[in-house]
This record gives structure tokens, C-alpha cells and sequence, in this order.
């Protein structure tokens, strides 16, 4: 019965192949994957960010579907449905430890993958709208942290976010217009939540979807770049499936990583907020906003006659247009050369935001 049964199996596969190959383009699909090839060089490792990072949101949207079943996004039932979740839902607490652990490691993951493509001058023509698309991204999924940050409605994500979004209200022109969007009013209170929530998980997801299928799709059209003046290591490897299946691999491992972290350094959840309690000692926003929030408690109250929230804002917008616009900043890049003076600002920047990092949690 058992051979009988894989018998009709194996008939109708072609079968299955043959009617989607009629409806769908599955061979020109498959033509495509076949076709496409990865450079092999002693840089190839650094490719396989992007799909860790992809790995990890896939791992946030599925755990946060689970945890949207019991949430409850109100002033009032926002802790207590987290609670809920952590102490009477079944594997609750691990849904959740998971979902936060994927959040840190996705963002951690796309911020690496962001330095490989810097380095390595992937950037260059033409590839200029992939870095663009990999850069709006990267805000998106800054955003997806921010605004996930203060759900749990607990006393640290409250005053962090108090003072998160305290920083843009100095924004030239847009500024209390964008706090206002964020808190609902002029403070963070009832109408927060649901503005936060809504962007959390129907704003957000649907730019950051439609942003990776542009992303996706000029990876595919383009092909990963050959890094400059880097010698190549014997042939290519074909994508599909040689690298695909070493991507699953790494996702793999990655999984485990989730696991492990997430089971031994469950996410734990603070008293309930409370907007009329002082807030407690040593409270920062999350790791990948300390750059921003360290350098603001540095800067001088007043620098060149302005204010220097105003000053850092101006500082951020400019330094991010230019990192946007880098393709096209970089002429040396078109001309297959190193430009040192990019490359070295650029480690300064990151060996900073590095250092001042570290230095917050010691």
C-alpha cells in the first residue's frame, strides 16, 4: 500500500509542475535561478547578510501574527495582555523572548550587512537604487524597533520613548508636527498606543514588503557585485541551489542562536507605567539609538546660536542624505578606484557609534 501510494505521488508531481507551468512563468523562474551565479572571493561570507536579515523578519512577522492573537493595544490592557501572553499563554513567554531577540539580531544583521556594502563598494553603477532601497530599509526597520519598543506599556519602554520621540520635536519646520503624529497630543498617553501599534504592524510592514520586493528584485536582476580589485577564487557558485542551501544553513544556525537566546535570556517585562511615577535610573533607549542619544547628552546647550537638539537633527538630516546619495557621491567607485577619503570618514563614524555604545553600558 505504502509503494502503491508513493507510486501515485511521483505520477502526479509532473502533473502538479505541468499545470503551474502552464499558468504560472515556473520555468523561466527556474531558468533564471539556474543561471544566476555568486562570485566566489574571500568576501563572499559578507553576502549572506541580506538573507540573515530577511531570515529574521520572517521570524518577526510569524511571531508577531502569534502575539497579535492576545494583545490588547489600549492604555489599559496593553501590560496586562503582555503579562497574559508571558504567564498564562502556553510557549507564550517563548513567542515573545523570540520576537524580541529577532527584532535586536535583524537589525544588528541589516546594520552589518549595510558596513559590507560600504566597504566593499557594492554601491557602484548599477547598482545605485539597490544601496537607496537597502537604505530606506534600513529607517524602516529602525522604525519597526521604535515603535515596538513601547507596546509592553511597562516603566522602561515608556520613558525611553518619552524621550525618543522628545528628540525630533527640535526637527527644523516638521518637527512638533512628526511628535504629535507619534504621541497623539502633546504627551505620550492614551492615544499613543494605537498610533504606535498601528504603525507597528500595518504601516510599517507594508512599506518594508513593498521596499524588499523592489530590493529582491534588482539583487536578482543585477547579481551580487564583484568587490574591486579583489581577486576571485575559482568559479562562481550557482545560486540555486549551491548558495541557496548554504543561505539555509546559516539561517539554520541563526535559528538556533534565536533559540538559545531567547530560552536562556527570556525578555523580560517591567512594572506597569505609570505616568504620574518619576522615572527610574538609568533608563536609554534601545543599543542601535545610544549613538544618537549619547552624542545629544554631549553636545553643548548652544552650538554656533542654536540649539543643539537642533544643531544634531540638522547634523543627522545632512549626514543622511549624503549617505543616501553616496552612489552618486563616489565617482571613484564608477572608475572600479577606492575612494580613501570615503572609506576612512566612514570607519571614523562607525568606530564612534561603536565606542559611544559600548561605553553607555559601562
Amino acid at each position: 500500500m505504502r509503494q502503491n501510494l508513493i507510486h501515485r505521488l511521483s505520477r502526479l508531481s509532473p502533473s502538479i509542475r505541468t499545470w503551474l507551468t502552464d499558468r504560472l512563468p515556473v520555468e523561466t523562474i527556474d531558468n533564471h535561478l539556474k543561471n544566476k551565479m555568486v562570485p566566489r572571493h574571500r568576501h563572499t561570507l559578507w553576502y549572506y547578510l541580506g538573507g540573515l536579515t530577511a531570515f529574521f523578519l520572517m521570524v518577526q512577522i510569524l511571531t508577531g501574527v502569534l502575539l497579535m492573537l492576545y494583545y490588547k493595544p489600549t492604555i489599559d490592557g496593553a501590560h496586562q495582555s503582555v503579562a497574559y501572553i508571558i504567564n498564562e499563554v502556553p510557549f507564550g513567554w517563548l513567542i515573545r523572548s523570540v520576537h524580541s531577540w529577532a527584532a535586536n539580531l535583524m537589525i544588528a544583521a541589516l546594520l552589518l550587512h549595510m558596513v559590507s556594502v560600504f566597504y566593499l563598494q557594492a554601491y557602484r553603477p548599477p547598482r545605485e537604487l539597490m544601496w537607496m532601497s537597502g537604505f530606506i530599509l534600513l529607517f524602516l526597520i529602525l522604525g519597526f524597533g521604535f515603535t515596538g519598543y513601547l507596546l509592553p506599556w511597562d516603566d522602561v519602554a515608556f520613558y525611553a520613548t518619552q524621550i525618543g520621540t522628545e528628540v525630533p520635536k527640535s526637527i527644523p519646520f516638521i518637527g512638533p508636527t512628526l511628535v504629535g503624529l507619534l504621541r497623539g497630543g502633546e504627551d505620550i498617553g492614551e492615544a499613543t498606543i494605537p498610533r504606535m501599534y498601528t504603525l507597528h504592524v500595518f504601516v510599517l510592514p507594508i512599506a518594508t514588503l513593498f521596499l524588499i520586493g523592489v530590493h529582491l528584485f534588482l539583487n536578482q536582476y543585477y547579481g551580487s557585485s564583484k568587490p574591486i580589485k579583489t581577486p576571485l577564487k575559482g568559479e562562481d557558485i550557482p545560486f540555486y541551489p549551491n548558495f541557496l542551501l548554504r543561505d539555509f544553513r546559516i539561517w539554520g544556525f541563526a535559528f538556533i542562536l534565536l533559540l538559545c537566546l531567547s530560552i536562556l535570556m527570556p525578555w523580560g517585562l517591567g512594572e506597569e507605567a505609570d505616568l504620574l511615577r518619576p522615572a527610574p535610573e538609568g533608563v536609554k533607549p534601545e543599543w542601535y539609538f545610544i549613538p544618537m542619544y549619547q552624542t545629544l547628552s554631549i553636545l553643548p546647550s548652544q552650538i554656533l546660536m542654536i540649539d543643539g537638539e537642533t544643531f544634531l537633527n540638522i547634523v543627522l538630516m545632512i549626514g543622511g542624505l549624503i549617505v543616501f546619495l553616496l552612489p552618486f557621491l563616489d565617482r571613484k567607485a564608477k572608475n572600479e578606484e577606492r575612494n580613501k577619503f570615503i572609506l576612512i570618514t566612514g570607519t571614523i563614524i562607525i568606530v564612534y557609534c561603536i565606542g559611544i555604545t559600548i561605553s553607555a553600558y559601562m
